[in-house]
């Protein structure tokens, strides 16, 4: 039990996929307009890594490492990824359609999105259980949620402000980014 509680902090805060390994940046700088879009691709994002864990981890240790093809790993992981990310589509298009509208061309991206494949391969060279994979991956999804919705609660205060010229739009997201990474970083004696 302690050792699943030192991956599950260690993977959302210490270990924050976004802000220490700087994976899966590319939603998480496009979708951090605003809280609820935010969360809505947090939450799809929870499904897909947690999901993805759990059927990449039993696929690895109970077909690939028995049959020695070790070697189709990542082809399988993207297989697997890109399948969960179509169910998720399809669920938000059948049951929110505004939320499938808002998050836009960045939710077929999960599929693209290193930071879920990046979770699968940890699992592996880690040598995880399952149950050690699903945390692992649930707490990294939890992470990146964490630091989505709070780069768009700052986003959104920040919106309205009187910033220079040269450090509106990206600029200042690049900044603010930076220095959220800054403040994760202090969580790294934590472990």
């Amino acid at each position: 039990m302690k050792e699943l509680l030192i991956i599950a902090i260690g993977s959302a805060f210490v270990n924050n996929v976004v802000l220490s390994q700087f994976l899966g940046l590319c939603p998480f700088l496009g979708v951090s307009k605003k809280t609820k879009t935010a969360g809505g691709m947090g939450a799809a994002v929870i499904f897909v890594i947690t999901v993805s864990s759990l059927i990449t981890s039993v696929i690895h240790n109970f077909i690939l490492v028995p049959t020695k093809m070790e070697y189709l790993d990542t082809i399988v992981f993207i297989l697997v990824i890109a399948a969960l990310v179509q169910l998720v589509e399809m669920i938000l298009k059948k049951n929110s359609p505004a939320l499938y509208e808002s998050l836009g061309v960045y939710l077929p991206l999960i599929t693209t999105n290193c930071a879920v494949l990046g979770v699968a391969i940890i699992n592996v060279q880690n040598s995880y259980s399952i149950l050690m994979s699903v945390v692992n991956g649930l707490a990294t999804a939890i992470g990146f949620t964490i630091a989505i919705v709070i780069m768009a609660g700052i986003r959104e205060k920040i919106e309205y402000n009187d910033i220079p010229e040269s450090l509106r739009g990206m600029p200042i997201v690049l900044i603010i980014a930076g220095l959220m990474s800054i403040a994760f970083f202090g969580f790294s004696g934590l472990l």
